[in-house]
């Protein structure tokens, strides 16, 4: 019966191996030279140790915002397209309203300059 799991504990004996012995010989081959740079704290490309009440720019929340918008739209593609040979012509022409409006919030913040990094 036992025989039955050894190909399991093969495959996790592997998947657990595969990894340490990467982070092993990368701690080993890395080039240990810390700096000021390397070890400060990077917080949304401003710097993390100046006055908290100082303004800071809401280009950074914008982006992440817009990314977070289109990428769950997208997201609404993948059980679309696997179940588009059940929901028919009325399913198709529903998504492709939907990726019209879609594309034209894109082009309205691009002509904006919503995306532009200034």
């Amino acid at each position: 019966m036992l025989s039955l799991y050894f190909p399991v504990l093969v495959f996790i004996a592997i998947a657990v191996a595969i990894p340490v012995a990467l982070m092993v010989m990368g701690y080993i081959v890395s080039l240990k030279r810390p700096d000021k740079e390397k070890l400060s704290a990077y917080e949304c490309g401003f710097e993390p140790f100046e006055n908290a009440r100082l303004p800071f720019d809401v280009r950074y929340y914008l982006v992440a915002i817009l990314f977070i918008l289109f990428d769950l739209e997208t997201a609404f593609l993948f059980p679309w397209a696997v179940s588009l040979h059940r929901i028919g012509w009325l399913g198709f022409v529903n998504m492709m309203v939907f990726l019209v409006i879609l594309t034209i919030g894109f082009i309205y913040e691009w002509k904006k300059g919503a995306l532009e990094w200034k």
